[in-house]
């Protein structure tokens, strides 16, 4: 049987997937790669590249797209996950437009978005352990990021980037996981 006889065998014998229900890995790879980003500018690994200098990815990617997947998520059943990705959009767009007049306004942002975040873990414990691992370290990299911020410390900062690029390597784990799962008909990626 050729590759296209198979594929519109596929198609007639599979029924459709709802929309919204797909999403999954579409808002877990735009988060991986924002934070990936984030945390790899913060730790001062590359040279003359900031935190700042992700702006437009952390707006367009982690921002747009993730809050898009949440609608997906949403309308396909996830609240859990519809709030994740929803709440993690507005949080990336807010940090890219956002500039806070002070050290003290911009620790309070990172301790507010630290809380969701740490309500994100809460609601994702008995899941996957990936999903809740990005979870768990994004909360740890924020509040690393927050008491970094008040206190001065640029040391803790770059923890905090390096705490985020782990995140953001789960969650890119996590989603490739899934895909691949999809596509090869079975788990192809360890995912506990």
């Amino acid at each position: 049987m050729s590759n296209e006889a198979a594929v519109a065998q596929h198609a007639r014998t599979t029924s459709p997937i709802p929309l919204g229900s797909a999403a999954g890995p579409l808002g877990y790879l735009a988060l991986g790669l924002t934070l990936l980003a984030f945390g790899l500018l913060g730790t001062g690994v590359l040279s003359g590249a900031g935190v700042k200098d992700a702006g437009s990815l952390a707006l367009f990617v982690g921002g747009l797209t993730l809050f898009i997947a949440g609608l997906l998520e949403f309308r396909g059943g996830s609240a859990a996950t519809g709030t994740a990705f929803a709440g993690l959009g507005a949080f990336w767009v807010a940090w890219a437009q956002a500039a806070p007049s002070g050290k003290d306004a911009a620790g309070l942002f990172l301790i507010l978005w630290a809380l969701l975040a740490l309500s994100l873990t809460a609601a994702h414990w008995l899941g996957g352990t990936l999903v809740r691992g990005v979870y768990a370290l994004f909360t740890i990299a924020l509040v690393l990021l927050a008491v970094g911020t008040l206190a001065g410390n640029d040391t803790l900062g770059k923890v905090a980037g390096w705490v985020a690029a782990a995140a953001g390597v789960l969650a890119w784990y996590s989603a490739t996981s899934a895909l691949a799962g999809g596509s090869w008909g079975r788990v192809g990626l360890p995912v506990r």
